[in-house]
């Protein structure tokens, strides 16, 4: 379940890359369609539909496409993978996070009980049947309840340290494509700066129209790299965030089940 969760959200954010990228490599053929219209019949209509002409440009998701082709596709396609990617590793771990979330209390709460009564099979039932790496310390530590509080303790640590490594899988990718968005800004930023030297060469002037292209290149690809950078790092320190939440619930767990293990053997082994 969990990992169809996954294969869903990746899937999704393709889609929705995929489809951002047709619209923004298709704005240049309509603006030059609604350019072709006779200047005659144009003079008028353009006057009734200035605000709304101007209302469209002026939104913030038109501005965006129209600077990602500015910036040319060899550079900007790079980054925006980078960004599609990074955000599939996030959601990934995300889905992955909440699923590890239960109702800590009430699971323990329901191992107790068992455990009060005797019943070891029980607990172990009820271990078995929740998700989420608590549970999963609890059966570890169930299953060698009769091997003594020593193996019970040495179970839950070692499996502790397994779970965490779980929880953490995965988050080595997204500081990767963390530094390599604005890497790829600042590549193209040098070599929009070297395109721009190149027609300086070639054209024997140093006029800004002569440099003005690679330099605004140059600085686009900068600008994205770095907003890219920033939205992924906002969620890996949102990941961070429930990781460090979990692993301390984790932690409190296996505290109160050797305490519940001691009570067990306290009452039924002596």
């Amino acid at each position: 379940m969990k990992k169809l969760f996954a294969i869903v959200a990746v899937m999704g954010v393709l889609t929705f890359g995929s489809t951002q990228l047709a619209q923004a490599q298709d704005a240049p053929a309509a603006e030059q369609t609604e350019q072709a219209a006779p200047a005659a019949q144009a003079a008028p209509a353009d006057e009734a539909a200035a605000p709304a002409v101007v209302a469209e440009e002026g939104g913030i998701h038109k501005e965006i496409k129209t600077k990602f082709i500015e910036g040319t596709a060899s550079f900007m396609s790079l980054v925006a993978i980078a960004l599609v990617i990074g955000l599939a590793f996030c959601i990934e771990r995300i889905i992955y996070l909440s699923l590890a979330e239960i109702n800590t209390k009430k699971f323990m709460a329901a191992i107790e009980a068992a455990l009060e009564k005797g019943d070891v099979e029980a607990a172990k039932d009820i271990a078995r049947s929740t998700r989420g790496p608590i549970a999963s310390i609890y059966y570890q530590g169930l299953m060698r309840i009769d091997q003594g509080i020593d193996v019970v303790e040495k179970s839950v640590v070692s499996y502790g340290g397994v779970q965490a490594g779980y929880l953490e899988k995965g988050c080595s990718w997204i500081t990767l494509f963390i530094a390599m968005a604005p890497s790829l800004g600042f590549l193209g930023t040098v070599i929009g700066m070297v395109q721009a030297f190149d027609k300086i060469q070639q054209v024997g002037d140093i006029s800004p129209t002569v440099v003005a292209g690679g330099m605004k290149v140059a600085l686009i690809t900068t600008i994205f790299g770095l907003i890219v950078a920033l939205i992924l790092q906002v969620f890996y320190n949102y990941i961070l965030s429930k990781i460090e939440a979990l692993t301390s619930e984790m932690e409190d767990s296996s505290i109160s089940l050797l305490d519940m293990v001691i009570k067990y053997d306290l009452k039924y082994k002596k």
